[in-house]
């Protein structure tokens, strides 16, 4: 009897060559195509390219607002870029792939989930990482880590030929000189001509959501989003969910030339590596969501957040969505972010994100206290012990180790 193993399924050369190995080593093979919003021209060939090959079932997941509400939005509540740049677009969506995919295993019997990521990058460490902690006693195959299947596989070319050796259709494709990667919350660039850090990213990408911030109109566009306890919930007083809410923000921000950055990155794996970015709609939340926090969140509780947020985007940029540690911090943040309730009016205009009001039922701000007119609710009087007894140490130190 065959053993039963799930594979993250695209479509693609590399995805259907596995497909085809996998049940040459006597596997029973349950395709699953999860669906992040990644462009795809015939899902119903893709299903029918999978059958003809010979997988025992096919399964098409959408996962967008899931991926949006419950992955993509409590990271921005928690302000969190790694590397201090990065929205981490593809880090947030792979842990909620190995969900579905091990949900699928456990549906149809399964012990073996296998991917085609390869063994450079940071995405075999989400996949696995995720599967881990789902499923401890799930085995991982993944073909590009193997001697084995890389000896079989040394190049495309050879993959093509096994393809027309099993009758699998290859699509021709013209190559880019790079390589993209793309969900509703963002989309990725990398590898070719983008190695080399002397060219412009901005020059040679054909970008899918924005345009570059040159190619903007010469006019600004007004948008106000809402936020109920730190996740935004209405455009321009329009209640959406969540995939709703990225979409149009993606819509507004890309024609704007919002949200694209070009950086060089610390993989997990420990090689640096050069990623262009474009993350139109999740670029304009994060800027709106703070902007409602500079008004209802407590100075200390916040600056304590800052100061934990690059521990969360690294949690999430290395795989470890489904830990302790993140279980506790996304904890922390929920309670945090109680009073984050209220609306920003913004102005999107060639690339940039201008405030143009903000307003909140749980508001900090405090007019009568900060005016720098005439106000009895404020004595600078104050002031002076309050500086005394900080200056305190001070004295004492300069009085014995003068500077």
């Amino acid at each position: 009897m065959s053993k039963k193993c799930v594979l993250a399924y695209s479509g693609g050369l590399d995805t259907s060559v596995i497909l085809g190995w996998l049940m040459d080593k006597g596997y029973e093979v349950h395709c699953v195509y999860v669906d992040l919003g990644q462009p795809c021209e015939d899902r119903e060939a893709i299903r029918k390219k999978a059958e003809n090959i010979g997988a025992a079932s096919v399964r098409f997941i959408d996962v967008q607002e899931e991926l949006c509400r419950d992955y993509a939005f409590p990271i921005l509540q928690w302000q969190a870029k790694y590397e201090g740049v990065y929205l981490l677009g593809t880090s947030i969506a792979r842990p909620l792939i190995s969900k579905k995919i091990l949900e699928v295993a456990q549906e149809v019997g399964a012990t073996a989930y296998a991917h085609g990521a390869t063994g450079k990058g940071n995405d075999q460490c989400r996949f696995q990482l995720a599967a881990e902690a789902l499923n401890p006693h799930i085995e991982m195959i993944t073909p590009w880590r193997m001697d084995e299947f890389r000896q079989l596989f040394p190049g495309r070319s050879e993959m093509i030929a096994y393809c027309q050796k099993k009758n699998i259709p290859v699509k021709a494709s013209i190559a880019k000189p790079y390589s993209s990667d793309e969900n509703c919350l963002h989309i990725s660039y990398e590898a070719g001509k983008l190695e080399d850090m002397e060219v412009n990213g901005l020059d040679i990408v054909d970008f899918g959501m924005a345009i570059r911030p040159q190619d903007a109109p010469d006019k600004e566009e007004k948008v106000d989003i809402s936020f109920e306890s730190g996740v935004p919930v209405a455009i321009n007083g329009q209640r959406l969910n969540a995939y709703e809410i990225v979409k149009t923000l993606n819509e507004m921000g890309g024609r704007n030339g919002v949200g694209i950055i070009d950086m060089v990155e610390n993989r997990f794996v420990g090689m640096k590596s050069r990623g262009v970015y474009e993350a139109p709609g999740m670029t304009v939340l994060y800027d709106a969501h703070r902007y409602i926090e500079q008004l209802t969140m407590d100075r200390d509780l916040m600056h304590l957040r800052d100061r934990l947020a690059p521990e969360v985007a690294e949690l999430v940029y290395y795989g470890f969505w489904f830990s302790a540690k993140m279980d506790a911090l996304l904890a922390f943040n929920k309670e945090a972010q109680k009073p984050v309730s209220g609306e920003v009016s913004l102005k999107l205009y060639k690339g940039n994100i201008i405030v143009d009001g903000r307003r909140s039922p749980n508001s900090l701000y405090d007019e009568g206290i900060a005016t720098m007119e005439g106000s009895n609710a404020y004595n600078q009087n104050d002031a002076t012990g309050f500086l005394r007894i900080q200056g305190l140490p001070y004295r004492v130190q300069g009085k014995i180790r003068p500077r």
